[in-house]
C-alpha cells in the first residue's frame, strides 16, 4: 500500500496520526483565500514532486498524477515485487479521479487569456485527463495488462478497487495496481465548492471544522492526496512469499437515482451497496467489526449514512464501531474511498478502530458507536469501507484477514 495524504507522505506517518487522531486541516497558502468565504482544506504538505520524477516530467503531469504516481511508487516497493516474480502483461492498473487535473486547466487558461494561445502548453491535455494517471503508473512499472480508469466521484477509488480485484476473480490478470487521487485544492476548485455552499466555514478553527455526525457540523472540508494498492491473486502471492494485509472478501454498487448530489434520507442506495457487498464476501453483517463511513461533515449525508448503517446491520448497529477519517484528512473526493480502503486495512491488521474526532455534541439522530475522539479496539476478521459520490452513485468494500 502506499498514500500522500494531509497527515503524511507515507501510509505509516499518515495511519500514526489517524489512530491519535490528529488534523490535517490547516489554512491555505498556495494562493490567495482572503476573498474566499473558506480559507482551509486538507491541503498536502511540503511535496517535492520534481525530486521523485524530475522537472521535465513533472511538467507532463498535474499534481494529482504526481500525487498518484509517488503513492504507487510506495505500494510497488511495499509488495517486494522484482521483475522477474511477474508477467508483465498480467499486471494491470485501475486508478482513477474525480475531477482531474484542474490546477492545469486554470493554468493554461490563465496563461492563454493573459498571453495567447501559444502560450497553452503542448503537455496541457495529457496532464489533465482523468486516465493519464493510470497510463503514467503502466509506463514507470511496464506494467501492460488491463488499463483502465474508473471516475465516479467521490466513489473512484472504491469503484477502481473494487474493479481491480474482478479483473483478478476473472481471470484478465494476476496483479492490479488500484487506487485513485485528487488534488481540488485551487482558485476555482475552492470557487466552485464555495459556491454550492458545501463546505465549512469554520475559519476560525480549520482542524475542528470536519465534525462528522455531530450536532454542530456545517459542510466537509476539501482534502488532497493519493493512496494505492497493490492486489493480487491468492496463490500468485502465496507462491512468491509477498506480505499479505488483507483479502479482499466483497464488492458491491448500486444508484440512487434520486438527486445529483443529495442522498436519499434513509440510505436506501448506500444500503443496497452494503448489502451487496456482503452477499459478495458471503457473510452476515455480524461478522463485520469496523466500518470505515464515507461520512463527510454534511448535515444530510451524514444522516443519511448513520440510517443505512442501521437498515444493515439491524440489532448489530450498536455494536459494531463506525468512524469518519475524514475528521482528520476531510474528504480526498475521489481518492477518498482509495485512502479510507488503506486506513481499513490498518485497522483490520491491527484491531484498532481509528477515532472520529470533534465529535463533541452528537446529533440526537446519529446514535450509533462512533468511536468518538479515540480509537477503539475491536476483534473481527472483516471490516467494511464505503463511499459515495454525486450523482447518486454508491460503493462498499470489504476486506478480511487472510492467513
Amino acid at each position: 500500500m502506499g498514500c500522500i495524504s494531509p497527515l503524511g507522505h507515507t501510509v505509516e506517518s499518515t495511519w500514526s496520526k489517524v489512530k491519535s487522531g490528529t488534523s490535517g486541516i490547516t489554512r491555505i497558502d498556495a494562493f490567495d483565500v482572503s476573498s474566499y468565504p473558506v480559507t482551509f482544506s486538507g491541503s498536502v504538505k511540503g511535496f517535492d514532486g520534481e525530486s521523485l520524477f524530475g522537472k521535465k516530467e513533472c511538467r507532463k503531469m498535474d499534481l494529482f498524477i504526481q500525487y498518484g504516481m509517488a503513492s504507487s511508487i510506495e505500494a510497488f516497493n511495499d509488495a517486494g515485487l522484482k521483475d522477474s516474480e511477474f508477467d508483465p502483461e498480467r499486471f494491470g492498473v485501475a486508478f482513477g479521479s474525480g475531477i482531474g487535473g484542474i490546477s492545469t486547466i486554470e493554468a493554461n487558461h490563465h496563461e492563454m487569456m493573459a498571453r495567447g494561445l501559444r502560450r497553452v502548453s503542448p503537455f496541457f491535455i495529457p496532464s489533465v485527463i482523468v486516465n493519464m494517471l493510470a497510463g503514467h503508473v503502466s509506463m514507470r512499472f511496464g506494467l501492460k495488462g488491463p488499463n483502465v480508469a474508473v471516475s465516479t466521484a467521490c466513489a473512484s477509488g472504491t469503484h477502481n478497487i473494487g474493479y481491480a480485484a474482478r479483473a483478478i476473480a476473472y481471470g484478465d490478470a494476476d496483479l492490479m495496481m488500484a487506487g485513485a487521487a485528487e488534488m481540488c485544492t485551487t482558485e476555482l476548485g475552492l470557487a466552485g465548492f464555495c459556491a454550492s455552499k458545501a463546505l465549512s466555514t469554520r475559519n476560525d478553527a480549520p482542524e475542528q471544522a470536519s465534525r462528522p455526525w455531530d450536532a454542530d457540523r456545517d459542510g466537509f472540508v476539501l482534502g488532497d492526496g493519493g493512496a494505492s494498492l497493490v492486489l493480487e491473486e491468492y496463490n500468485h502471492a502465496k507462491a512468491r512469499g509477498a506480505r499479505i494485509y488483507g483479502e479482499v472478501l466483497g464488492f458491491g454498487m448500486s444508484g440512487d437515482a434520486y438527486h445529483i448530489t443529495a442522498p436519499r434520507e434513509d440510505g436506501e442506495g448506500a444500503q443496497r451497496a452494503m448489502k451487496a457487498a456482503l452477499a459478495d464476501a458471503s457473510i452476515s453483517a455480524g461478522d463485520v467489526g469496523y466500518v470505515n463511513a464515507h461520512a463527510t461533515s454534511t448535515k444530510l449525508g451524514d444522516l443519511a449514512e448513520c440510517q443505512a448503517v442501521k437498515g444493515v446491520f439491524g440489532s448489530k448497529a450498536h455494536d459494531v464501531r463506525v468512524s469518519s477519517t475524514k475528521s482528520m484528512t476531510g474528504h480526498l473526493l475521489g481518492a477518498a474511498g482509495a485512502l479510507e480502503s488503506v486506513f481499513s486495512l490498518k485497522a483490520l491488521q491491527e484491531q484498532i478502530a481509528p477515532p472520529t474526532i470533534n465529535l463533541e455534541n452528537p446529533d440526537e439522530s446519529c446514535d450509533l458507536n462512533f468511536v468518538a475522539n479515540s480509537a477503539q479496539e475491536f476483534n473481527s476478521d472483516a471490516v467494511m469501507n464505503n463511499s459515495f459520490g454525486f450523482g447518486g452513485t454508491n460503493a462498499s468494500l470489504i476486506f478480511g484477514r487472510c492467513s
